[in-house]
């Protein structure tokens, strides 16, 4: 027996749907959205043609990449119009490609758990689930994807220094807080000093724009991490030294900071001070505010015992 040869063009609407993986519901509301151009009629019936199964590709990329219908749109318009897509489309997969050099790897429920002492924990799987940290995979109940093994390994090594799991997820919720935090201030800045000028959010960029800020992109894209490397690691030393002065009881008193001493915050007032000055400047925020309270009260104290003085010389 020999193989069926694949059809060939014109396409009817049910063999399109066959090859693009779309439904005929889907092509048909593609084409009331103008996504996708009107087939040819010919006789009763219409045809579809090459063109219109790679628009149909075009369309599930960008979905799956998390675009908008609407945008598409707009996108595939700027194209027929023959303002470019090649470039946008070069951009947009610069963008949501990898930004980091880890592969990602499997791991089976097996694995986990002798990796975290021995001891089965599905509700520690479930949180990994839900953090992200464990990705299931379809038609393997018993086997995971690790987007980060390094993140993976990095808890392994605090559970075995007697870290326990619910306080190592807790950290890890906290820390990828304050790393969205990062992420989106450099987003805002790259975009303020070097991307407005390709994205001004008012005219749709042309192919050339598109292929230099995806060329930025690429040239840029190491930068962040490494400007967070850098400052995590004079950050760490900075305060693991001052840390173990404290615990040992050493260093001179001019430079060993004062002790200092953990201190309840309602969660709303720490959320404003957060809007305000931001999560990194949260503490220092605090700690001004109450030193700049007590200058205040000292002052008052001193201005409340002069003007006494005053009153008790004038009446002696």
């Amino acid at each position: 027996m020999t193989a069926s040869a694949a059809p060939r063009p014109p396409y009817r609407i049910e063999t399109l749907a066959h090859l693009s993986g779309a439904t005929v519901r889907t092509i048909r509301a593609y084409q009331d959205r103008g996504l996708l151009p009107r087939p040819e009629r010919r006789g009763r019936a219409n045809h579809y043609s090459d063109a219109h199964l790679a628009r149909l590709h075009q369309i599930t990329d960008l979905l799956d990449r998390g675009y908008t219908l609407a945008s598409i749109k707009e996108l595939l318009d700027a194209h027929d119009t023959g303002r470019g897509l090649g470039g946008v489309l070069g951009l947009v997969a610069e963008v949501d490609g990898p930004w980091t050099d880890e592969e990602p790897a499997r791991v089976s429920r097996v694995e986990l758990t002798a990796r975290f002492g021995g001891v089965p924990d599905d509700t520690a799987i479930a949180e990994a689930v839900a953090l992200g940290v464990l990705e299931p995979l379809p038609g393997e109940d018993d086997v995971f994807l690790v987007p980060s093994p390094q993140e993976l390994t990095a808890a392994v090594e605090l559970h075995a220094a007697g870290v326990p799991l619910t306080a190592i997820t807790a950290h890890l919720r906290e820390l990828r807080y304050q790393v969205e935090h990062i992420a989106s201030r450099f987003l805002e800045f790259t975009t303020e000093h070097v991307f407005a000028r390709y994205l001004d959010g008012e005219h749709r960029p042309t192919d050339a724009d598109a292929a230099e800020a995806a060329s930025l992109v690429r040239r840029l894209r190491p930068l962040a991490r490494q400007t967070v490397d850098a400052e995590l690691a004079r950050a760490m030393r900075l305060f693991a030294t001052r840390h173990l002065r404290r615990r040992l009881g050493s260093g001179d008193p001019v430079t060993t900071p004062d002790k200092t001493r953990s201190v309840a915050i309602p969660d709303g007032t720490m959320q404003a001070v957060e809007r305000l000055v931001g999560a990194e400047h949260a503490a220092a925020f605090l700690t001004l505010a109450a030193e700049r309270e007590v200058r205040a009260r000292l002052l008052d104290e001193l201005s409340s015992s002069s003007l006494n003085s005053n009153n008790v010389g004038e009446h002696a």
